[in-house]
């Protein structure tokens, strides 16, 4: 269903300035794993991007010998884990926050690393493999629960010839608050202030 695609880009967090010694992290609360003259980073995130991730790490230590550890934990673990000083990096959906640069003193930088999407599905057995249509406004409504019933009009206006069941739609959604939540509620959040 293209109209309802959201685009989204990773990005990862990265300290903008040492402590003047050449090691990262230093002017942060913990210490991270890289040192100078050593051959290792650690960083924490996104779930989305971490295939890609450990393909680029394991191309990069074949090229350069420098290992990156990377645990693919969430965006929000990223960015707390990233502010608390316990890795050298961390990855996020969304970008930080002005309060959340603020705890890390400004020290970050945003790199955009891959794009990806995400798509809202539906389980309706009865249609087959028939595809639906969707506009941004009618899975607004759907999500705002002004649209609660398969057979509402406006599904049926978009999806001409579909015979849609007399059901209620049921919603189901991520839980946490950050990522993919971030990207899909943000999205929304401009078809249906």
């Amino acid at each position: 269903m293209p109209q309802s695609t959201l685009l989204f880009l990773s990005s990862i967090a990265l300290l903008a300035c040492g402590r003047g010694d050449g090691s990262p992290g230093a002017d942060r609360k913990g210490t991270g794993s890289a040192t100078v003259g050593s051959a290792a980073l650690t960083g924490a995130g996104a779930t989305f991007p971490a295939p890609i991730y450990s393909k680029w790490f394991d191309a990069y230590a074949r090229e350069t010998g420098v290992r990156i550890n990377y645990q693919s934990i969430g965006s929000g673990g990223g960015i707390r884990q990233f502010t608390e000083g316990t890795v050298d990096f961390g990855a996020t959906d969304a970008p930080m926050t002005d309060e959340q640069v603020t705890a890390v003193k400004g020290n970050v930088l945003h790199v955009p690393t891959v794009l990806g999407a995400v798509v809202a599905t539906y389980n309706l057995p009865s249609l087959g493999k028939a595809p639906l249509r969707f506009d941004g406004a009618t899975l607004a409504d759907i999500f705002l629960g002004r649209i609660r019933r398969w057979k509402d009009r406006r599904l049926a206006g978009l999806n001409l010839g579909v015979s849609f069941p007399d059901q209620d739609i049921i919603v189901v959604h991520r839980s946490d608050g950050y990522g993919t939540a971030y990207i899909f509620t943000g999205y929304h959040s401009k078809i249906a202030a």
